[in-house]
């Protein structure tokens, strides 16, 4: 029998670990890009009145529910 315990293994787990390393750290830079689009979009959005319209599948009225952000609406 013989083990797999020579330096190239060896070479080869540290490599391993380093590619899985490097791998996280772009995960990692990628979520901080996608969360830094998606705070400027909301924050886009938010700037100004979401008007939305919905009507009732029971009675069939039109229902009219407004978002309106943090800054004043200018009319």
């Amino acid at each position: 029998m013989t083990t797999d315990k020579s330096p190239r293994a060896g070479a080869e787990e540290v490599l391993d670990t380093e590619q899985f390393k490097r791998r996280i750290d772009i995960f990692d830079q990628r979520l901080d890009n996608i969360d830094s689009v998606v705070t400027a979009l909301v924050e886009r959005v938010m700037k100004q009145p979401i008007t939305i319209n919905i009507t009732c599948p029971h009675c069939g009225k039109n229902i009219e529910v407004a978002v309106v952000g943090n800054q004043k609406m200018n009319r």
